[in-house]
């Protein structure tokens, strides 16, 4: 076992890296949350962008197109789920769970003949003043673009439910959508418009980890990170910086398991590859002790069919 092989600077670099899938999803999925709707279908659109982000990338040459193509693919399987509980009235839960059933069968049969292909590179952002600080530029500079995308989206995200009009609207719609039916807002719309944008950022979230983290196609490599993202959302009481810090706490165990391994620690491989999603159910058995404030940050009609009488 030798531990002085990991290197602190590298880890931190690398956790940002981990970090970014999940990041993306929970990011998307909050804001599906926030107008109100519940949709457990992140893993199977993650998964759905991720072959949709590679097999573009693979085809085209352009990682870019690879991302663009994976958020569209997320956006529509989102939108088929959006289709059955808004429109069909189909409950929220059992077509989520059908959905993360499709995209996995969905991806697995487009990916079999990706199995083994090696994608074209992703660029990185280099600066090259700031890239060459000492510590800090390896840390926050040289990474590709994607993992700044998952950080400015929850900064825009912020803004846009705590500072614009169009935030205050959808939060209304998740607080009670009867209420804001009758103030005249299109319900249906606006969460539509939300199951959108969670879905491109599943799908981005996906693309992320088959261009970027783990360069290859391997099918159900998601390996549960959209249930990580939609715990995290959970964890974070429904609020993007708390998405944020939750998505790298996950990454940092992540990379620092990983690590472990590598320097030989004496613990069971399995105990390892296991303790990221352990220290999650950890924390969320921790912040649902708390009952009431849990319920509290909630949105009051989470989950809740609506129909419009009028």
């Amino acid at each position: 076992m030798d531990l002085s092989a990991i290197n602190p600077v590298l880890l931190i670099a690398s956790l940002m890296v981990a970090a970014t899938p999940i990041l993306l999803a929970a990011i998307g999925e909050l804001v599906v949350e926030k107008a109100g709707v519940l949709n457990l279908g992140v893993e199977g659109m993650m998964i759905t962008g991720a072959i949709c982000g590679f097999a573009i990338a693979v085809e085209t040459g352009s990682p870019m197109l690879g991302l663009i193509a994976a958020a569209a693919g997320g956006a529509v399987l989102s939108l088929l789920f959006g289709v059955l509980t808004q429109y069909l009235l189909s409950n929220q839960v059992a077509t989520g769970l059908a959905l993360t059933l499709f995209g996995l069968g969905l991806s697995a049969l487009l990916g079999q003949s990706y199995v083994g292909v090696k994608p074209p590179a992703s660029a990185r952002l280099d600066i090259p003043v700031l890239s060459d600080i000492p510590v800090i530029g390896q840390i926050l500079f040289g990474h590709s673009f994607v993992v700044y995308l998952g950080i400015f989206l929850v900064v825009a995200v912020w803004f846009f439910l705590n500072k614009t009009r169009g935030g205050l609207v959808l939060r209304a719609v998740g607080e009670n959508h009867d209420a804001a039916h009758a103030l005249g807002y299109k319900v249906v719309r606006i969460r539509m418009m939300a199951i959108a944008f969670g879905g491109a950022c599943a799908g981005l979230g996906g693309a992320s980890l088959s261009l970027v983290r783990v360069p290859q196609w391997t099918e159900g490599m998601t390996a549960g990170a959209g249930w990580i993202a939609l715990a995290i959302v959970v964890f974070a009481s429904w609020k993007p910086v708390r998405v944020l810090l939750g998505a790298y706490l996950f990454g940092g165990v992540t990379v620092l398991q990983l690590n472990l391994q590598a320097a030989g620690v004496s613990i069971p491989v399995e105990y390892l590859s296991m303790s990221p999603y352990l220290i999650t159910i950890i924390v969320l058995v921790i912040i649902s002790t708390d009952r009431s404030k849990a319920a509290l940050n909630a949105p009051a009609s989470l989950g809740r069919i609506f129909h419009a009488s009028s």
